[in-house]
């Protein structure tokens, strides 16, 4: 098996041994230095993935839902390729909310034929990526697609996520798939937690968004008083100024997440979809605090599923994340459903699923 990833990941890939091979860094933003555009960066970085696919003489690609790159090689090189969705579905149906806003899945059918109506008028972007992807695949001399969401294999699209967090769907496809979570994190010894017999809330902030540390701080500030203890990570980002760490608290670099979390009563976090799934995988119930990207689609579903509350950036504050784990710890119902989807990941292995859909598409 070979990775095609960025070089910092080359340790960790050997490690669990596979062949590293150093994917095309680009730089796709503006905010430092020049920038390509993303499907720039994609047609060039799809001439060194063909010559990787050719070299290996690859009988299957499997590429992120993201990597267009690996997507435009696999089918120059005429090789079968599959999707990993590495978060809940991004594509909808008639009736779902608009993907990323933050939104639940409605409970009426008023509220259904709500988003139904709105939802052509909403959804104008995935046209407008249609017809940016067919120019890129255009550009490499591969056929336009006539459906949006191209770069979703219509082979096999693996949906990494928990089925408790996927909105239920009317139309089946037969080429997706949704496996459960695919759980990695890099080794870590133990950590201690603050001493005593109160419930414990681990706090884990997103390692790329908050540079500030708003939320680590307001939830800091804002359990002091608590009958809780803390363990807050600042995850390798070191503040710029100091944080106030509370006597009922520790703050310490890193953590393992598969070692503390199943000892938490509640994390608070960003709603990451890693650091959600794990956190549910250890039977934990989540107070999610959204920052950016798919992470208000995130903590809607866990509202939608009732495996945790939510609160909107606006309300990241020290009260406002107080009064969430207050709500939180005050309701057993949501570490009771947190329980039932930990039960459910000791019977159903995300990466062994994976691998038996891959073997599948491999022998057709």
């Amino acid at each position: 098996m070979t990775l095609e990833t960025w070089a910092k990941w080359r340790e960790h890939a050997e490690r669990e041994g596979m062949r590293f091979a150093a994917a095309p860094e680009y730089q796709v933003f503006p905010s430092e230095g020049q920038a390509l555009k993303p499907y720039a960066a994609a047609v060039r970085a799809s001439a060194v993935t063909r010559e990787l696919i050719r070299s290996v003489d690859a009988e299957l690609v499997v590429a992120d839902i993201l990597t267009v790159a690996a997507t435009l090689a696999a089918e120059l090189e005429d090789r079968p390729w599959a999707t990993l969705v590495p978060h809940v579905l991004p594509m909808g149906e008639p009736g779902f909310p608009v993907y990323a806003v933050g939104a639940v899945y409605p409970r009426t059918a008023f509220g259904a034929r709500l988003w139904r109506v709105s939802r052509p008028l909403l959804m104008r972007g995935e046209q407008q990526g249609r017809g940016e992807l067919n120019e890129t695949r255009a550009r490499v001399g591969l056929p336009p697609l006539d459906h949006v969401h191209g770069g979703t294999s219509r082979r096999l699209a693996l949906v990494a996520t928990l089925p408790q967090l996927e909105y239920p769907r009317r139309v089946s496809e037969p080429w997706l798939r949704v496996t459960g979570p695919l759980l990695w994190e890099q080794p870590f010894g133990e950590v201690e937690p603050p001493p005593g017999d109160e419930p414990l809330v681990l706090v884990a902030p997103s390692t790329s968004q908050d540079p500030e540390h708003r939320l680590l701080r307001a939830t800091l500030e804002g359990l002091a008083g608590e009958p809780v203890r803390v363990l807050a990570t600042t995850n390798r980002r070191a503040p710029e100024r100091p944080i106030d760490v509370p006597a009922n608290a520790r703050l310490v670099d890193w953590v393992s997440y598969a070692r503390t979390m199943p000892r938490c009563a509640a994390v608070v976090c960003h709603a990451g979809h890693g650091t959600v799934v794990r956190a549910l995988a250890c039977g934990t119930p989540v107070v999610a605090c959204p920052h950016a990207g798919d992470m208000a689609e995130n903590a809607a579903r866990l509202r939608w599923a009732g495996l945790g509350v939510s609160l909107p950036r606006r309300f990241h504050t020290p009260r406002g994340v107080r009064l969430a784990v207050r709500r939180l710890l005050a309701d057993p119902g949501y570490a009771q459903r947190a329980g039932e989807v930990r039960d459910w990941c000791a019977t159903h292995d995300g990466a062994a699923a994976a691998a038996d859909e891959l073997s599948s598409v491999m022998r057709r």
